[in-house]
């Protein structure tokens, strides 16, 4: 028996699957797509190329099935990482507690994450339209989310624009940890911003029942 094949013996199916889908992930975030096929993923995952087809009929359903569990899982996490409503509290403790618990995601799945915020060369479009409907759906939770401040005040306020610009921000302090977690960790990150929401003018209450109801997220 090969050696190859005595490693492959080892995991279950599902787990040799998704070491499978790992070492894909993994190729893509280091070298670009361009760069991934059947015979790259067997060589680094230690296995046959006859075993990799097992899992999968061929490079494309390999790339779809890593293309779906990575955006996926991205969006799992953008849920967890929640704004509350911002009637709950103070907004600017709210979106740094937010702030905080994205960048520690982020931290947490660096190669899930780098496909999301710097889809690497020779990109699929299905993972670029992947993602573009992930941020579109969190782009408009979280216009909702800053909805209670815009509505305030006599000067006039554009949620949207707000939630675009609060989204621009928190992925490049997630692309600051990805290239460079050394210069860039989450301490460093979240000071500045919290220098930095102390100066942006915003109400210091809300008003709970103009806010929304449902937990919405704080990230892109």
């Amino acid at each position: 028996m090969s050696r190859r094949a005595g490693k492959a013996g080892r995991l279950s199916a599902p787990a040799r699957r998704e070491q499978l889908l790992d070492v894909t992930a993994r190729l893509a975030a280091e070298r670009g797509f361009h760069a991934i096929s059947i015979e790259a993923v067997s060589t680094r995952a230690g296995v046959t190329r006859a075993l990799v087809y097992n899992h999968f009929r061929d490079l494309r359903e390999l790339l779809e099935a890593v293309i779906d569990r990575e955006t996926s899982r991205a969006l799992a996490q953008v849920s967890e990482t929640t704004l509350t409503n911002l009637g709950e509290g103070d907004p600017r403790a709210l979106m740094l507690e937010a702030l905080d618990a994205y960048l520690n995601a982020v931290r947490s799945s660096p190669t899930t994450w780098r496909l999301v915020l710097m889809p690497p060369e020779g990109a699929p479009a299905a993972l670029h339209t992947k993602i573009a409907d992930g941020r579109a759906a969190v782009l408009k939770r979280l216009s909702r989310a800053v909805q209670p401040l815009t509505d305030r005040g006599t000067e006039p306020r554009d949620a949207e624009l707000t939630a675009r610009m609060l989204s621009a921000i928190s992925d490049e302090y997630a692309r600051l940890l990805l290239t460079d977690p050394d210069r860039f960790p989450p301490g460093r990150l979240l000071r500045h911003a919290r220098w930095w929401l102390a100066r942006t003018p915003m109400p210091h209450q809300v008003d709970s029942t103009s806010a929304p109801q449902d937990v919405l997220t704080a990230e892109r």
